[in-house]
């Protein structure tokens, strides 16, 4: 709800402009030389003035406040409350996020890819705020963080707690997709959609992933595949045990990472989504982008507006104004010239 004002009448207000108009008059009748003037009266009568001559102007105000305000009446103020009913036919989203052990490589620098994955799609969950958001992690299995919900906080709590080793090693990108399809399955909304974000390739799980695209096609649920990494040898941090001193010592050393682009490309195709490759932070960043830019929420605004007139004591003001002037007029006030 909100408000307004308006003058269902505005002309009337022009009105209003006599007021200058007749003080102009009466100043003007006022200054006028008039009679004799005898040297020695002005001074006179400046030492002693009656209450009749203090308040001579009295009449002229009260009737100028009294146009002006039934000036304003006559426009007849108003004060709208409008009521604005919205509706939104938002999307219904679930991210799928590979925590496998390979997310751990550092060809993101200045951090990992599972590290950066989360600030993107923390930034892609702040500016869908009409729509409800889910979260699914998948390693060697899958597991649902959040179910498809509006409450942002809730959301990004659960995708702060995100983590590698979490789940066991491997990469179930079938089981990732079929938890994710889950978690949409009693949506009732118009457009669902599941961003997939993976950098390997499937070797785990019980679920193929073309079977779970068949079973995303069949619900009509969109998946958006993107693929994070640039593959083959990366830069990956490892542990390394002294043997002689058992002392645990962190080193980075090239690890070949198998990706399986042609099954991403696949998933999407089949289900009507798009699918993406990002080399580099930025180009993750630029992706999630074009995924907000492809999945509109629909928003229906419509504005009731009901007038409350406002002239009622505006009006009694001006009657009072003017009454107030014919008696101070019948009580003998009045401008008189100097």
């Amino acid at each position: 709800m909100n408000g307004a004002f308006r003058f269902e009448e505005p002309l009337w207000l022009l009105c209003g402009l006599l007021v200058p108009l007749v003080l102009l008059l009466a100043w003007r009748r006022e200054r006028s030389p008039q009679g004799v003037a005898y040297p020695g009266v002005g001074a006179a009568s400046g030492l002693r003035r009656s209450w009749r001559q203090r308040l001579r102007l009295l009449p002229l105000l009260l009737s100028c406040a009294g146009l002006l305000l039934g000036s304003v009446a006559l426009a007849r103020p108003q004060e709208g409350m409008a009521r604005e009913d919205v509706s939104r036919e938002g999307v219904d989203i679930v991210v799928a996020l590979d925590v496998s052990g390979s997310m751990a490589a550092e060809d993101f620098q200045p951090r990992n890819r599972l590290e950066v994955a989360k600030t993107v799609v923390a930034d892609f969950t702040t500016r869908r705020e009409h729509d409800r958001i889910g979260l699914v992690v998948f390693a060697g299995r899958a597991l649902t963080k959040s179910p498809p919900t509006t409450d942002n906080a809730v959301l990004l709590k659960q995708l702060e707690d995100v983590r590698l080793e979490m789940l066991p090693d491997g990469t179930a990108i079938g089981s990732g997709l079929a938890t994710s399809l889950q978690r949409l399955r009693r949506s009732q909304a118009s457009s669902r959609i599941v961003v997939l974000v993976t950098d390997g390739a499937n070797n785990a799980g019980e679920i193929d992933p073309r079977t779970a695209a068949d079973l995303a096609k069949a619900m009509q649920v969109r998946v958006y595949t993107v693929c994070v990494g640039r593959g083959g040898p990366v830069p990956m941090p490892v542990q390394v045990q002294d043997p002689f001193t058992g002392q645990v010592t962190r080193r980075t050393v090239n690890v070949e990472v198998a990706i399986d682009e042609a099954l991403l490309q696949e998933i999407a195709e089949t289900t009507g989504g798009e699918f993406f490759r990002a080399a580099d932070p930025e180009a993750l960043a630029r992706i999630f982008e074009r995924i907000d830019a492809l999945e509109k929420t629909l928003i229906r605004q419509q504005t009731y507006r009901r007038w409350r007139e406002l002239y009622p004591p505006v009006l009694h003001a001006a009657a009072a104004a003017l009454a107030a002037a014919a008696l101070a007029w019948a009580a003998g006030l009045r401008v008189s010239p100097a």
